[in-house]
């Protein structure tokens, strides 16, 4: 009877360790499918700390990071219920000693342990019993990124194979954060910066702040969505931002971009079509709103829609319903619509080349992305250094250092193609250095367009003795209307086109702002 018993059982551990085994390297494949995408990291974490949990056993899972700033421990997330988070100061606690020693720490009766700090359990009344904590680093020489922290094993205390696993993931956990937004600061040091709410998106003004608060309420529901700035403002990783931190992230994200469609093609693009329902059309091809069944359908530049597409567009935001191009049949598609536009909508209405109807439908949830300059200077600098330690890494260039003249020209240039116009000087700038010193010599901008910062001073000069991320651009010898006109516009595109907004911070009235306007 002893023998069976074993001859049974043998199978039995080893189908659970196997179990186990393929949980754990899934959670790794899982982090990694993540790593590409505009998550929200509390989102991102979330999803580690709860698989982790799984994985090990554990009650609970928690990652604290070292706030690069501050040097203080931070859970950006926890599996706590009770609290959204906790902060405290290094060195203290369990969590506070790894992070300080960088040594892993496994215990079976934290109360018995003179490092153990029971302050959180006071805050979240939970009782902590045993604990396995390691430090998040890419290496053993490395900085401490942070420290992951296990809770309560179940069925008996964490063993050395829980640890050596946790060791393993909390090295590929630092790596992956070096991929992310979320990493270490420039000089190198410990801990990490906290350089925005979502991934691969960096800025942490006030004008962005408002962003991410409207895009991650807007995530959470199916709410139509219309995103509005000018070219270049990151309209696109926003729109991405909506749809992952939403329920339909595991569905397709599908981009429809009106400008680069003919007129006598966006239907079918949009709708599909049917075997010979045009010339050329021999076979019947599922449009995009078909591909991005279950998730998000993303049109940008909606200002660009043909005017006698806008009616079938309409139709389908009101009813879910649609026919492919040369069909009878009436088709559903449950699908999250967004949409970006550089366009005065409001203009384009009252010249009659956007319906009037769609405008308002489409305005359920309105996001303005400001301009790079309206962000300011500090976050200019940020995303700066974020695309060049990008960038360094690709071209395989050493890790970035910009000179002060190319940090003042940064700072002080009005970029008239936004983000998007800053990643280009910068990613050209790194090509060009070898040892991974950015120069100011190696911007373009002697050949800016008509308007830039240059027709009115040179590379890298300051305004009035200062770094002026939101100077305007106005020529000397001008007549005062048209000068007025200029500033006028310039406070117009810093609010996004919002003339309300631009008359409250000009202190004027509408009717004044736009006879400055009409008049220059």
């Amino acid at each position: 009877m002893m023998s069976l018993m074993t001859t049974t059982e043998a199978p039995a551990n080893k189908l659970q360790g196997l179990r186990i085994s393929m949980s754990r390297l899934s959670l790794l494949v899982d982090l990694a499918s993540l790593l590409a995408k505009e998550v929200d990291f509390d989102a991102l974490l979330a999803t580690a700390c709860e698989r982790l949990a799984k994985a090990l056993r554990a009650d609970r899972a928690t990652i604290w990071l070292v706030d690069a700033e501050t040097g203080d421990l931070v859970t950006r997330v926890a599996v706590l219920p009770e609290v959204s988070g906790l902060r405290q100061p290094k060195g203290q606690g369990i969590a506070g000693f790894v992070a300080s020693e960088g040594q892993s720490v496994r215990i079976d009766d934290a109360q018995s342990d003179p490092r153990f700090d029971p302050s959180a359990d006071k805050v979240t009344g939970y009782r902590t019993r045993s604990m396995l904590a390691v430090p998040i680093r890419e290496d053993q020489r490395a900085p401490v990124r942070g420290v992951v922290q296990l809770l309560n094993r179940q069925n008996g205390p964490f063993d050395a194979e829980d640890e050596k696993y946790l060791i393993a993931l909390a090295t590929q956990l630092a790596r992956a954060l070096s991929l992310t937004t979320l990493r270490a600061a420039d000089e190198g040091g410990p801990g990490v910066v906290f350089r925005g709410t979502f991934n691969h998106i960096v800025g942490t003004s006030p004008v962005m702040k408002s962003v991410y608060e409207r895009v991650q309420l807007a995530a959470q529901t199916d709410a139509t969505v219309l995103l509005r700035g000018e070219t270049g403002t990151g309209k696109g990783m926003f729109a991405r931002a909506i749809h992952v931190n939403s329920k339909r992230q595991a569905r397709p994200f599908v981009t429809v971009d009106c400008t680069t469609l003919p007129a006598q093609l966006v239907e079918s693009e949009l709708f599909g079509h049917e075997r010979g329902a045009f010339t050329g059309a021999d076979r019947r091809v599922p449009g995009k709103v078909e591909l991005a069944e279950g998730g998000t359908l993303f049109l940008d530049e909606l200002g660009d829609l043909p005017i006698d597409i806008q009616g079938k567009f309409l139709r389908f935001l009101q009813d879910r319903a649609f026919e492919r191009v040369g069909g009878r049949e009436t088709r559903q598609a449950d699908v999250r619509i967004v949409c970006a536009t550089h366009c005065d909508l409001e203009k384009l209405v009252s010249e009659g080349k956007f319906r009037k109807d769609l405008y308002y439908r489409v305005r359920v949830v309105e996001i303005d992305v400001p301009t790079l300059n309206a962000r300011g200077g500090d976050e200019i600098e940020a995303l700066a250094r974020h695309f060049a330690t990008r960038y360094a890494d690709r071209y395989g260039r050493p890790a970035p250092k910009f000179e002060p003249s190319a940090l003042r020209a940064v700072r002080s240039h009005l970029f008239q193609g936004n983000v998007r116009e800053l990643e280009h000087w910068i990613e050209g700038a790194i090509a060009l250095a070898p040892d991974g010193v950015v120069r100011s010599t190696a911007f373009p901008m002697k050949h800016d367009l008509p308007g830039s910062t240059d027709d009115v001073r040179g590379a890298g000069d300051r305004v009035d003795g200062a770094d002026r991320s939101d100077a305007v651009a106005i020529p000397l010898g001008l007549p005062l209307d048209e000068a007025t006109r200029l500033y006028v516009d310039a406070t117009v595109n810093a609010c996004d086109g919002n003339k309300t907004e631009a008359a409250r911070r000009l202190k004027v009235g509408r009717n004044t702002l736009a006879r400055a306007l009409k008049d220059g």
